[in-house]
């Protein structure tokens, strides 16, 4: 049954890249990734701030004191606002990527760069949309040193205005949408919606009872509803959903490591994992469950 879904899976890639245009929208989503390999998170946020007005957007950039181990370290949150409303929904990706071992800079493309761009592409999408909340798109520095950016986001703001955050971590390949269930009661609502959305859209998802940590902890923590995303090819996400999820006997080989974390914080994680289809999916994807929270929102 599962070589069967993933077949099934794979025939509609490639239906929807069979086009000269799907393509070639899918080759400028996988450069636009690409422009974020830079020696520095400062010049990764100046790619940033360059797309986000290319696009068409005015963002703000956020300086905050934040580090690491290795001391003090100004960071930089952007965030885009669309719309207005009596509550705020965010929909959040860190952009910053990890140091390596060897002191180079990994290229962060699938950690967390295709996030990123899929933010922009659902910011996008959503500026056209008729919506009851203000949406703001925030893109959280210092992710990878301890998730600073988003706790000096709520540090700054508060979160007494935050109606719900979907935050995207991993988005870069594959067609199956994988979300954790493991943030707290306060967000059952948000998971259920991003359920409802995968029914409605016939979807490959996987839900995790334990799903990977990213800067949806910082917002659960602080007792908001939040509900965390990222994109697999199908294998990769059942493979993690097992090493997470399987227990004792989970059925993996004794030190099994699945793929994603073979690439990611690793020289792996390069240009040639992206995929640019994913892109444009997760973009529409994270558009789509930020129209629902906020049609649900406002439903009695």
């Amino acid at each position: 049954m599962l070589f069967r879904s993933v077949l099934a899976s794979a025939v509609a890639v490639a239906a929807l890249l069979s086009t000269p245009a799907a393509a070639q929208d899918a080759e400028a989503m996988k450069a636009q990734v690409g422009a974020y390999v830079q020696p520095s998170n400062a010049e990764r946020m100046n790619v940033l701030v360059a797309q986000l007005r290319a696009a068409g957007f005015n963002p703000t950039v956020e300086t905050f004191e934040g580090g690491g181990r290795a001391g003090p370290m100004q960071g930089s949150n952007v965030v885009v606002t669309i719309g207005d409303g009596p509550k705020d929904i965010l929909l959040t990706a860190h952009y910053d990527a990890v140091k390596l071992r060897d002191g180079t800079m990994s290229q962060g493309v699938v950690d967390n760069a295709g996030s990123v761009v899929a933010l922009i592409e659902a910011a996008k999408i959503l500026r056209d949309k008729p919506l009851s909340h203000r949406v703001r798109v925030i893109f959280f520095d210092q992710e990878e040193l301890g998730l600073i950016g988003a706790r000096k986001w709520i540090e700054a703001h508060g979160v007494a205005n935050v109606a719900a955050v979907v935050n995207s971590d991993v988005a870069a390949y594959g067609d199956t949408l994988m979300y954790g269930q493991n943030n707290g009661a306060q967000s059952a609502f948000v998971t259920r919606a991003t359920q409802e959305l995968c029914a409605e859209r016939a979807m490959q998802c996987v839900g995790f009872p334990e799903y990977p940590p990213s800067d949806d902890r910082a917002f659960s923590a602080a007792g908001v509803p939040v509900v965390s995303l990222g994109f697999q090819d199908q294998v990769g996400a059942h493979q993690m959903w097992l090493a997470f999820n399987g227990g004792k006997d989970n059925g993996l080989a004794e030190g099994f490591v699945p793929q994603v974390f073979r690439v990611i914080h690793s020289k792996d994680d390069a240009i040639e994992a992206v995929e640019g289809a994913t892109i444009a999916t997760a973009g529409a994807t994270y558009a789509a469950l930020i129209q629902k929270l906020d049609a649900q929102l406002v439903t009695p």
